[in-house]
C-alpha cells in the first residue's frame, strides 16, 4: 500500500494531517522540528520524522504520495524528488511555470502531480467550476449575454480589531503581495494596476447569514483563469476578477503600511525588516478564532435583463479542531491525495479538477467534514 509523505506541519497543516493519519493509510509527517510533528500526532497512531533530504529520499517509494505543505521555495525540490522516485506530488500552491514543464515526464511515468488544492487557489476553483456546469445545464447559455465573474477570498480575526487584520504566519507573504501588480477583466476591457490596494472597492456579498460589505482588490493576474474556467474567447466577459477580501476599515488602518511597501527605496530586507515588526504587533494569539470568508458568484445579463445568476458562498470561524484556514487549506489537501490514491486524477501536472462531478464530490466531502459550503 502507498505511503503517504507530509511535509511540514506548520499552523495550515494539521487538520489535513490528522484527518489522513486517522485512516488505515500508512501515513509518515515530516518536519524540520520533531517535536512539532510529534504534537500534531499526539493522538493518532502515525509515523513523525525528522526531515532530512537524503532520509526522504531514500524513504519516498514509487507510487508513495509526497505532499508539500513547506514554504513555496521548496514545492520544486520536492516535485523533482518524486519524479526521481517514481512518487505523486500534491501541494496547496499555484502552478508556477517550472511546475507546468514538469508535466510531460510526469505523464510519461504516470504520475499526478497536483497544486492549486487549498481553499483560494483550490475550492474557488471548484465553486468556479461547478457554476459554470450548472449555467451550461440550464438551457439559458449564450456567450454573447454579458456575463460577469468575480471570486473574492479572505481571511481575518473573528472579533475585528482596529488594525483590522491579524496573521496567521509570517506577513512577508501579504506584503509580497501588495508589490505585485494584478491584472483582470473590468467594463469589459483588460485593466491593470501595479498596486493593487489602488483598485479597491467596497463589495457587498451575501452570506449564509445575510448581507455584509467588505473591501476587495484584485489578486495577482485574473487572466490565465478565464478560459479554464470555460469562458472562451467567443465569450461577452464584461468583468472577471479573483481577489482578496478585506475587513471594512483596513485600507485606511493600512495607510502606513501601504506606503512603505510603494517607496522605490523599500526592498526585500526593508519587508523582512517590516514583516518581523507586524509579526510581534499583529499576530494570532494561541486561542484566538480567525474567520474566512470565499464568495464565488456569476452573473448573465443581456441589456438591463437578468438571463441567470448563481453563488457559492463560505464563511468559517476557527474552533477547536484549528483555524478555519487551516481546517480549509489542509482539509482539501487531504482530499487531492486521496483522488490521487483512489485513481481519480489524471497523470501529468495539473490544478483542481474540472469535471464538476468530482467538484460536486470534493465540496460534498468539505461539508461531510463539517466545513459549510452554501448556494446563495
Amino acid at each position: 500500500m502507498p505511503t503517504i509523505h507530509w511535509l511540514g506541519a506548520g499552523l495550515s497543516s494539521a487538520p489535513g494531517i490528522r484527518r489522513l493519519a486517522a485512516s488505515d493509510r500508512p501515513f509518515v509527517l515530516w518536519n524540520r522540528t520533531l517535536s512539532k510533528a510529534q504534537a500534531v500526532l499526539e493522538d493518532v497512531s502515525a509515523d513523525a520524522r525528522e526531515l532530512n533530504w537524503s532520509e526522504l529520499t531514500t524513504a519516498v517509494q514509487p507510487d508513495d504520495i509526497v505532499v508539500s505543505m513547506l514554504p513555496a521555495d521548496f514545492h520544486q525540490r520536492v516535485a523533482e524528488l518524486c519524479l526521481q522516485g517514481d512518487a505523486h506530488f500534491v501541494c496547496s500552491s499555484y502552478l508556477s511555470p517550472a511546475m507546468d514543464a514538469l508535466d510531460a515526464e510526469a505523464k510519461a511515468k504516470g504520475l499526478r502531480f497536483v497544486s492549486e488544492v487549498g481553499l483560494d487557489p483550490g475550492i474557488d476553483h471548484l465553486m468556479a467550476h461547478a457554476l459554470m456546469a450548472d449555467y451550461q445545464a440550464s438551457g439559458l447559455m449564450n456567450p454573447t449575454h454579458e456575463h460577469r465573474f468575480r471570486s473574492y477570498c479572505g481571511g481575518f480575526p473573528s472579533k475585528p480589531n482596529d488594525f483590522r487584520y491579524k496573521f496567521s504566519w509570517s506577513p512577508l507573504g501579504v506584503l509580497r503581495a501588495l508589490k505585485t501588480p494584478a491584472r483582470w477583466i473590468e467594463k469589459g476591457a483588460e485593466t491593470t494596476t501595479e498596486k493593487p490596494w489602488q483598485a479597491l472597492s467596497s463589495h457587498t456579498v451575501n452570506l449564509p447569514g445575510g448581507e455584509e460589505t467588505f473591501q476587495a482588490y484584485p489578486n495577482r493576474d485574473s487572466i490565465p483563469f478565464t478560459e479554464p474556467y470555460g469562458f472562451t474567447p467567443d465569450f461577452n466577459l464584461q468583468a472577471f476578477v479573483r481577489g482578496t477580501l478585506r475587513l471594512d476599515g483596513w485600507a485606511e488602518a493600512w495607510q502606513e503600511i501601504f506606503a512603505v511597501v510603494d517607496s522605490s527605496a523599500t526592498g526585500e530586507d526593508e519587508l523582512k525588516r517590516l514583516s518581523d515588526s507586524l509579526w510581534k504587533r499583529h499576530a494570532y494569539d494561541p486561542d484566538e478564532s480567525d474567520r474566512v470568508i470565499l464568495h464565488v458568484e456569476m452573473t448573465v445579463t443581456e441589456g438591463d435583463n437578468p438571463v441567470w445568476s448563481g453563488a457559492f458562498a463560505l464563511d468559517e470561524h476557527g474552533d477547536k479542531t484549528g483555524s478555519a484556514m487551516a481546517r480549509l487549506v489542509s482539509k482539501t489537501v487531504s482530499i487531492a491525495v486521496e483522488a490521487v490514491l483512489d485513481d481519480e486524477l489524471p497523470s501529468g501536472v495539473s490544478a483542481a479538477p474540472s469535471d464538476p462531478q468530482t467538484a460536486d464530490v470534493w465540496m460534498a466531502k468539505l461539508v461531510a467534514s463539517g466545513e459549510c459550503i452554501v448556494r446563495v
